[in-house]
C-alpha cells in the first residue's frame, strides 16, 4: 500500500487528481488513483477497480458514490497551499502570521533586506531578497499557489502583476487604491496579458469589512483567500506531514487513517479531512478535536491493539442526548473510514 501514498506524493498538482476508496463491502479498503478522469493506479492492483474501471473514470466531485453494489468515497485531492506575497510591509507581516496560522506555506519576495528579514522573522517559510522580477521567476505556480501583491508602490505592482499573470495560480489579490489597481491592469493588457486573467484580479483585495489596520487589512484578504479556496469544493487531501508519517516513519508499525468520508448537519470538519493514528497514540492532523476526535482515536488504538487488518466504517453521532450532556454545540453526524495501514498486513 505504500506504492499509493508514494504516487500521492508525486501526482502532478495541475491536474486534475482523485483517489477512490471502497469503504463498504467485499472490497472494502481497495484503492485507485485518477488523474485527468484517468486510473493511473489501481486498476491492476485489485480486482474491484479493474472490473469497475469504466464508472470510477466517470466520477467528478468529492463524495460518496455507490459502484457495483458498494460505497465508494472519492476525494478531489487538494494538495499543500502556498501563499506568495510580493512586498514585506505591515501589510505582508500580518499576512505572513495569519497564512501560517491558517495552514499555508508563506513565502515572501522583497527587494530591501531589512523587510526580507523582517519577513523570516514574521514566520515565512522563505523571504526571496532579490529583484521582483527574478526572485518570482524562480515561482512555479500553480492552481494551489495564492499571490498577493503588496509592495511598496504600483511601479513595483507592475513588475510582478506582468509576471504572476502569466503563472499558473489558485488566486492573485492586488492591494492598492482603486486609482493605483486601475492604472496597473490597462497596463498589464496594454503589454499583451490576457485580458480574462487581468479581468480575475482581485481588486480591491480582501472582502469588504471595513477594514483599516494592517491586521483587519491582513483578515480580510486572508478571508477572501479561504472563500475562494473553499469554493473548489477539494478535499484537504493528504498534508505533507501526514505523508512523511506514512512514507519515512517505521513501515513495520501498523498506523490507522482515519478519513471523514461523510458529513450531516453541522460538523466540525468537511469529508477528506484525515487524521493519522499512531501506535503510541499520537496523531498526525486533526479532524477537528473534542469528543468526536477523541471516540476516533480510541477506536484506532483499539484496532491496533487487537491486530485488525481491514478497515471499516465508524460513525459518529453529535445530535443525540450524549452529544448534549459533552456540550458539543455541533448537531452533526460522521462517517469516518478507518484503514490499517503498515507491513504487518
Amino acid at each position: 500500500m505504500s506504492e499509493f501514498y508514494n504516487i500521492v506524493n508525486q501526482m502532478n498538482p495541475d491536474n486534475r487528481n482523485m483517489a477512490l476508496t471502497v469503504v463498504e463491502g467485499e472490497a472494502v479498503g481497495e484503492k485507485a488513483l485518477l488523474s485527468d478522469h484517468r486510473i493511473i493506479w489501481g486498476a491492476e492492483n485489485g480486482r474491484f477497480f479493474h472490473c469497475h474501471k469504466a464508472e470510477a473514470e466517470k466520477l467528478e466531485e468529492s463524495g460518496l458514490y455507490l459502484i457495483g453494489g458498494q460505497k465508494v468515497f472519492c476525494e478531489l485531492l487538494g494538495r499543500e497551499k502556498k501563499l506568495v506575497i510580493c512586498g514585506g510591509g505591515h501589510v505582508s507581516a500580518a499576512l505572513i502570521r495569519m497564512g501560517v496560522m491558517t495552514g499555508y506555506e508563506v513565502t515572501v519576495l522583497e527587494d530591501r533586506s531589512a523587510f526580507a528579514d523582517q519577513a523570516k522573522e514574521a514566520g515565512a517559510v522563505r523571504a526571496v531578497c532579490a529583484p521582483f522580477d527574478s526572485g518570482l521567476a524562480k515561482i512555479p505556480g500553480d492552481r494551489d499557489t495564492f499571490f498577493v501583491i503588496a509592495t511598496r508602490g504600483h511601479r513595483y505592482d507592475q513588475i510582478c502583476l506582468e509576471v504572476v499573470v502569466r503563472k499558473p495560480h489558485a488566486y492573485i489579490g492586488m492591494v492598492g487604491s482603486r486609482k493605483r489597481v486601475a492604472i496597473v491592469k490597462e497596463n498589464l493588457v496594454e503589454k499583451g496579458a490576457d485580458p480574462k486573467v487581468v479581468s480575475g484580479i482581485y481588486t480591491p483585495v480582501g472582502l469588504d469589512i471595513g477594514a483599516e489596520t494592517p491586521e483587519e487589512i491582513a483578515v480580510a484578504i486572508m478571508a477572501e483567500i479561504i472563500q475562494v479556496r473553499r469554493k473548489k469544493k477539494e478535499s484537504c487531501g493528504y498534508s505533507r506531514a501526514l505523508l512523511r508519517a506514512i512514507l519515512t516513519g517505521q513501515p513495520e508499525d501498523p498506523k490507522v487513517l482515519a478519513t471523514i468520508v461523510s458529513r450531516k448537519g453541522s460538523a466540525p470538519r468537511e469529508a477528506g479531512t484525515k487524521m493519522l493514528i499512531l501506535p503510541d497514540g499520537n496523531c498526525v492532523d486533526t479532524i477537528g478535536g473534542g469528543s468526536v476526535e477523541a471516540d476516533v482515536l480510541r477506536e484506532g488504538l483499539r484496532m491496533l491493539q487487537n491486530g485488525e487488518k481491514t478497515g471499516r466504517l465508524f460513525h459518529v453521532d453529535m445530535s443525540g442526548k450524549a452529544a448534549e450532556e459533552e456540550g458539543m454545540a455541533c448537531g452533526g453526524v460522521i462517517d469516518v473510514m478507518l484503514e490499517v495501514i503498515g507491513r504487518r498486513q
